[in-house]
């Protein structure tokens, strides 16, 4: 299924940050379930009411979907911070040069 593709694409490092606005097709795919419903209601074939439900389990996806990735989003970010901070850390500090300074002859 293609939501499948963009929900495991969302999961990926450079997908996570697409977690959230991703979040938003749940709303389109809720919209296309109520009209395909009023559809039904209205004298459509019973089979479309598959095409509801499909729509409203891909709106429930993307739905769950979106927390998750801001959640994971966040833990990453940490971590990186984590590892960006660790490796200054880890680095001498270097003192600025003070060119009026004489220098001492040997």
């Amino acid at each position: 299924m293609p939501t499948n593709i963009l929900i495991r694409a969302t999961h990926t490092r450079r997908g996570l940050k697409w977690g959230l606005p991703a979040m938003l097709l749940a709303v389109v795919y809720i919209v296309i379930a109520a009209a395909l419903a009023r559809w039904v209601a209205g004298g459509a074939p019973g089979w479309i009411n598959l095409l509801v439900l499909l729509s409203l389990w891909n709106a429930l996806k993307f739905a769950v979907n979106g927390p998750i990735t801001v959640v994971r989003l966040a833990r990453v970010r940490a971590y990186e911070r984590r590892y960006r901070d660790g490796r200054l850390a880890g680095q001498p500090r270097q003192t600025p040069v003070d060119d009026r300074t004489p220098v001492e002859p040997r």
